[in-house]
């Protein structure tokens, strides 16, 4: 049986009414995110971060259209961004206790623009530590001549400062850093100085974790020279003071050492350096009753008190008899010429003694062995 066309058409009407409303609305699609993304180091939100860290930030899918570090007065952090925009480091060292932030924009490699945003905090120290070099800039030093960092307080991660500490020498040389107490670190070649070497120590301990929350102030360098050769010989069996300047000798003067007999009056055996010079040393010795004497041309070489001076009110002893209380007498006339010639890390070697030298008084650098000098090393 057909049906009437008008019920065909109406029941065609009826399946599309029916489709249309219970077809699903279409979504929109949302736009893709930038492929650009940023990767810091430090990680962003990081604390107690090195003020001497690698500080950067790198992209990846992208480059840098423009980036900044600045700290919290707004200061910007110098750094280079790489040639091809990718990269950017710091070229200076943090502050302590800072809070530095990120900003600025990448472009992806789907051309999509995305923020630079992040921040982190740098290690706040409980104290920091100021540090000295000797010898200073400049100097011209005998080739006995350590170099010493010295400390305002004590180091409890000597390891972590000696690793900061570096030597160059135009002649090079084999060379140690010991530590000859928890506020001194010293170094020394194995042999003397090479004469006329340039020597530059730097010190890079901004930023150092000596323990104990403490930190080191700041970064320290030093450039002085290492000048001509020149050794005391001291045989005190000889009663004569020789001189040696680039392996020739000198002079030959008359001296007394130190009264053999007596133990507190030997002239102690060991290489010791000229540590100090005074055109007129007061000395004093209460234990055998003398203060306030006045001698000249006084070349220090011991902090036990040994000095190298005039003691003109000796001179019939010089060059026969060893009277001294312990220092090397000589007259006025030869007293002033190794006075005027000595430099400062000069080395006095001391032999034929009835005694030797203590490693103690500061500065015993040369009294002990090699080996003993190495094993002080923290490293």
């Amino acid at each position: 049986m057909r049906l009437p066309w008008r019920v065909l058409l109406g029941a065609l009407a009826a399946v599309l009414l029916i489709a249309s409303c219970s077809a699903q609305p279409q979504e929109q699609s949302q736009p893709a995110p930038p492929v650009a993304a940023v990767h810091f180091e430090p990680g962003t939100g990081a604390a107690e971060v090195s003020p001497t860290a690698p500080i950067k930030a790198a992209v990846d899918k992208g480059r840098f259209e423009s980036v900044q570090l600045t700290n919290a007065d707004g200061k910007a952090v110098a750094g280079q961004l790489a040639a091809d925009g990718k990269s950017w480091q710091a070229t200076e060292a943090l502050g302590y206790g800072k809070e530095y932030t990120w900003s600025g924009q990448v472009v992806g490699a789907d051309g999509k623009k995305a923020p630079v945003q992040g921040s982190f905090r740098t290690v706040q120290p409980k104290k920091t530590i100021r540090a000295t070099v000797n010898p200073t800039d400049d100097a011209q030093v005998g080739i006995a001549m350590p170099i010493s960092v010295k400390f305002d307080e004590p180091v409890k991660d000597k390891a972590a400062a000696e690793r900061a500490l570096s030597v160059q020498a135009s002649n090079p040389v084999e060379g140690s850093w010991a530590w000859l107490s928890d506020k001194q670190v010293d170094y020394r070649p194995k042999e003397y100085w090479p004469a006329n070497t340039h020597v530059t120590v730097k010190a890079n301990l901004y930023g150092v974790p000596y323990g104990n929350g403490a930190y080191g102030l700041a970064d320290l360098t030093s450039e002085f020279n290492i000048g001509r050769a020149q050794i005391v010989k001291a045989a005190v069996g000889t009663h004569q003071m020789v001189v040696i300047r680039d392996g020739q000798q000198v002079a030959s003067y008359p001296a007394s050492y130190g009264e053999e007999y007596d133990p507190g009056r030997n002239t102690p055996n060991g290489t010791y350096i000229v540590m100090e010079k005074n055109p007129v040393e007061i000395m004093d010795n209460p234990r055998y009753g003398y203060h306030d004497v006045r001698k000249t041309f006084a070349a220090r070489f011991s902090n036990h008190g040994e000095f190298i001076h005039e003691n003109q009110e000796n001179a019939a002893a010089l060059g026969k008899v060893n009277n001294s209380h312990g220092c090397i007498n000589l007259s006025a006339a030869d007293a002033k010429a190794y006075y005027d010639s000595a430099l400062l890390g000069d080395p006095v070697e001391v032999t034929g003694s009835a005694s030797s030298m203590e490693p103690r008084y500061d500065v015993y650098d040369w009294i002990l062995t090699w080996d003993q000098w190495k094993s002080k090393s923290a490293l």
